[in-house]
């Protein structure tokens, strides 16, 4: 009998065994590989904005799955994050003043995506949010937030309406191509006022609706000229910096009144 024992129990052992492998989600075969021409961006006072290229590949793809173009790719590159506050103005006996804000914690002040299609069409909602790809789908975290919750999604979009007019944020279905079989190219845009910074470039890999792998790599944006030897300076040496700006404004407003002084 004891040995009867043993024997199903080591039968058992091993019916779990099989059932737990058989459960576990098999490892994605796929990573992305992805290259830029440059680390480092500098900034003049006549930049005007510009395109960054992005190539990449897909390794350990499976033929059938690209031939049926089951593969998506979202290329995203964001800015330095910090908080950032929304205030909404309300009229008050005739005047606009703001009398509501919301901080969000640590957001990218800027962000460009490109992807080979709609990234709306490209996975469910859920999974962007999970990943936190696209702008419908960047993390808005409320810093120290008390209340029920009903006015979150005012202030959420209406953050995403202004970093969209704004131009730090822009999406471009499309932007990212295929060259050949597991070849891609993307191409994302600097705005014009795009912040100083490390800057992060992603790729995401999608295989019918499930995200794969990510890749990663560091951009340095970073000003040139006078305008980087103004900015180091008001940071750090901040009175030295605020003494002179106001010598400087008496001194041109004295100038002035003697240019144009009527006798």
């Amino acid at each position: 009998m004891r040995a009867l024992a043993l024997l199903l129990l080591l039968f058992v052992s091993l019916v779990s065994l099989a059932a737990a492998q058989e459960d576990r989600p098999a490892e994605a075969l796929e990573k992305l590989e992805i290259g830029i021409s440059t680390d480092e961006i500098a900034i003049s006072s006549d930049f005007r904005g510009a395109d960054l290229t992005i190539f990449g590949a897909i390794e350990g793809y499976d033929p059938a799955l690209l031939a049926q173009r089951k593969y998506d790719i979202v290329v995203a590159l964001e800015g330095p994050k910090d908080n950032n506050t929304v205030r909404i103005k309300e009229r008050v006996f005739g005047i606009w003043v703001n009398r509501r804000s919301m901080t969000f914690e640590l957001v990218p002040e800027s962000y460009s995506l490109s992807s080979t299609r709609d990234v709306e069409t490209i996975a469910d909602p859920a999974v962007l949010n999970g990943v936190g790809v696209g702008i419908q789908h960047i993390r808005l975290t409320p810093v120290g937030f008390v209340g029920d919750g009903s006015n979150l999604t005012e202030f959420r979009d209406a953050f995403r309406r202004l970093k969209e007019s704004g131009g730090f944020y822009q999406r471009d279905p499309g932007g990212v191509q295929f060259i050949s079989a597991s070849l891609f190219k993307a191409t994302v845009k600097l705005p014009a006022n795009v912040p100083n910074g490390t800057h992060i470039v992603r790729a995401h890999l999608f295989r019918d609706g499930v995200f794969i792998s990510e890749k990663a790599l560091p951009l340095r944006v970073m000003k040139t000229g006078i305008e980087q030897m103004i900015s180091t300076a008001a940071y750090d040496h901040s009175l030295a910096y605020g003494a002179f700006s106001v010598f400087l404004a008496a001194l041109t407003g004295w100038l002035a009144s003697v240019v144009f002084r009527k006798d």
